[in-house]
């Protein structure tokens, strides 16, 4: 088993408004392994979010680097980034904001094929294909996203996710804003994808008992550093930090 994301030393500083430096990713190193789902829990504000936005290159780190798949990418701009890039795709938390409005979901599906100059016949015929995979109707390519429920347009920004065949998959509160019922699907179809298909996961999560059932491993966040690292098992039957005893006791 490979390494196929390491992270050496990734830091954020913001420059306030009052001009003051607020350290939001603090040194953070770890890695995930082909095949392996890594979960990423702490509360809100710890630096989750701001740690995925870095490894995606959304934001710009201070300080660290980024290896895919054995190659630095931290620097990487252009054709050489967007390349990198195509082993890795972020599902976030409110999938309606990340289509347009103005577009049909099957066009958000097929736009990064469109973008590799996937023929127009193809790009239909796999975008029905990853709807099927994701438990939707192939008719759901015609409609809006304001057509279609939260649970749907999750399922369907998991399949534009999946278009351009990724290696790992970067879920950040990807079911926090659905129901419990509609939660409990998507982490089933996130589960049967990652036996399918071989992802890698990083899954930021501040529900311990999802992170439980799905992850192999689990990095805890405090104020922007990983205070603890272990299996579920570990971080939950015995925590080390006081922070992760107080995320313990809070959940369960």
């Amino acid at each position: 088993m490979g390494v196929l994301l390491k992270i050496e030393g990734l830091t954020k500083i913001f420059l306030e408004e009052d001009k003051t430096e607020h350290m939001a990713v603090d040194h953070v190193s770890f890695h995930v392994d082909d095949g392996e789902t890594v979960g990423l829990v702490g509360e809100s504000g710890c630096g989750k979010s701001t740690l995925a936005k870095l490894i995606t290159r959304l934001i710009e780190p201070t300080a660290g680097t980024i290896h895919l798949n054995g190659k630095e990418i931290t620097k990487s701009r252009g054709k050489e980034l967007r390349e990198a890039y195509q082993q890795v795709q972020m599902v976030f938390q409110s999938p309606a904001g990340s289509f347009d409005p103005r577009k049909t979901i099957g066009h958000g599906i097929s736009e990064s094929m469109r973008n590799n100059g996937t023929p127009k016949a193809e790009r239909m015929r796999r975008t029905e294909e990853l709807l099927g995979q994701c438990g939707l109707s192939p008719e759901y390519a015609r409609r809006y996203p304001y057509e279609i429920s939260g649970g749907q347009c999750q399922r369907a920004a998991l399949a534009r996710a999946l278009a351009i065949r990724p290696k790992l998959l970067i879920c950040d509160e990807a079911t926090s804003a659905l129901d419990v019922t509609i939660q409990q699907q998507i982490m089933e179809l996130l589960k049967s994808l990652k036996q399918e298909k071989q992802l890698s996961f990083l899954f930021i999560c501040h529900n311990l008992a999802l992170v439980q059932s799905f992850c192999d491993r689990v990095l805890v966040m405090y104020e922007g550093k990983i205070v603890e690292e272990g299996t579920p098992e570990q971080i939950i039957q015995s925590p080390q930090s006081e922070y992760t005893k107080h995320l313990v006791d809070a959940a369960f």
